[in-house]
């Protein structure tokens, strides 16, 4: 079943899946680093086994002229002992079902290119993405 964070405890309980995407992100600092992330319009899903998420989403929603309105998925994260079975899935029809009843024209997402990535691209088509445009980017730090 699809859960809405919606209190520290919620958050805790996905460090560990995020932090499998997002390794990047020391420990000490996910508190902070999520709730930046979640100030900014953005809503985080998860599904668990017992009392632990096992496979968690961050989305976001807005307007721009290209997209009308959209939902972006910012993250989408399985652990690793808990892929196959179904989670990520499950994740993605609840949003798409949340943006057909919110009056969402779109969802997006941008996923890594690498062989790492390719079951998660097998997963995207089959739930009929588009691979739509070439992401650019430049660190500037």
């Amino acid at each position: 079943m699809v859960k809405v964070a919606s209190e520290e405890s919620d958050f805790m309980k996905c460090r560990d899946v995020l932090l499998a995407l997002r390794p990047h992100i020391p420990v000490d600092r996910f508190s902070d680093a999520l709730a930046n992330t979640l100030a900014d319009q953005r809503k985080l899903i998860f599904i668990e086994e017992g009392s632990r998420a096992v496979s968690a989403m961050v989305f976001e929603w807005g307007y721009n002229l290209y997209r009308g309105r959209y939902i972006y998925i910012d993250d989408l994260s399985t652990l690793p002992e808990a892929r196959g079975k179904g989670y990520a899935s499950q994740l993605l029809d609840w949003v798409f079902q949340y943006a057909t009843e919110n009056n969402f024209d779109q969802v997006h997402l941008d996923s890594g290119v690498n062989e790492n990535r390719w079951e998660a691209h097998r997963l995207y088509l089959n739930k009929k993405f588009n691979i739509t445009s070439l992401h650019l980017a430049i660190k500037l730090k």
